[in-house]
């Protein structure tokens, strides 16, 4: 007699299909991911280029000497300079070159154009170091010095032009930031609903686990388990893609030559927080979708 084949065990997930990322949420999770980690990224580079710049220009002064004889311009030149090689707390006194000055007028006003056609001022940099309560009455006192020596020269400090371009860039990366807050509550917000999907869609077969003795808590293992695998498997997919980009646009501002754009790259650090974002994306989703089951299941006794 041939022998009866033998019923499979039960288990709670046996009632329910296998497929797992064929629903739309791992790949919205993932774009969410992708936009989180790149905003994340902007946020990191802007807050550390809006410091570097600061910290590069809140030091520097340059002493434009606008006189237009030639002769009592280099006189004047000459005098400030042992004037500031003199003052206590300047340094890196460097006159700036005519010819540097002719480079950056050239796409103005032509390649062929002689230094000498145009009055172009003697520019002097400088580091004033101060402390911040005595900057202003340091820089105060230093102008006056210059005038003495030549009325038409003044002290410009860098970070007078800096500043606001210095505020915007960090505004900005605090929007970044707050575009992560944003999509952190939407990656939630789309849990929610595929766990109320999920609920409503299997409500019989909750019914039939119920009935064959599987308790709450189990039933919201099973489906919190699936959703979680959903969210690791969107979160990496994002993740992967966002640092391609990064890398991608990181060599092609590293291949820029202005000290503006390659002050706004990502510090070090970044690199051991922004894998911490698709760990960060499976946490909301692994306590979304429990909430979300463990409220639904409670309504429907």
């Amino acid at each position: 007699m041939a022998s009866q084949p033998q019923a499979k065990p039960y288990t709670p997930g046996s009632l329910l299909p296998e497929g797992r990322l064929t629903g739309p949420m791992p790949w919205v999770i993932a774009i969410m991911m992708f936009l989180t980690v790149l905003a994340s990224a902007a946020g990191l580079a802007l807050d550390h280029g809006a410091k570097s710049l600061s910290a590069d220009v809140s030091d520097r002064v340059t002493i434009q000497i606008a006189e237009a004889d030639p002769e009592l311009r280099g006189r004047a030149v000459r005098r400030i300079v042992t004037l500031l090689e003199r003052t206590e707390g300047v340094g890196n006194i460097a006159i700036v070159p005519d010819s540097e000055l002719a480079a950056q007028l050239a796409p103005w006003l032509g390649s062929d154009m002689q230094i000498s056609d145009i009055p172009l001022p003697a520019l002097v940099d400088a580091d004033l170091i101060a402390a911040a309560d005595q900057r202003d009455e340091r820089l105060a006192a230093l102008d006056a010095a210059v005038k003495a020596i030549n009325a038409q020269a003044r002290v410009e400090p860098h970070a007078n032009y800096l500043a606001p371009l210095a505020r915007l860039v960090g505004g900005i990366g605090l929007l970044s930031f707050s575009v992560v807050a944003l999509m952190a509550v939407a990656t939630g917000a789309v849990v929610v609903l595929a766990a109320r999907g999920a609920h409503a869609t299997h409500r019989g077969t909750i019914d039939i686990m119920h009935m064959l003795g599987a308790t709450d808590a189990q039933v919201v293992r099973l489906f919190q388990r699936r959703m979680t695998l959903d969210a690791l498997f969107g979160t990496v997919i994002g993740f992967t893609a966002a640092v391609i980009v990064i890398i991608l646009v990181g060599r092609s501002m590293a291949a820029v030559a202005s000290d503006l754009v390659q002050s706004v790259s990502l510090p070090g650090f970044s690199w051991a927080l922004l894998p911490l974002l698709p760990l960060a994306g499976v946490g909301v989703a692994w306590i979304s979708a429990r909430i979300t089951l463990q409220r639904a299941l409670r309504h429907s006794l």
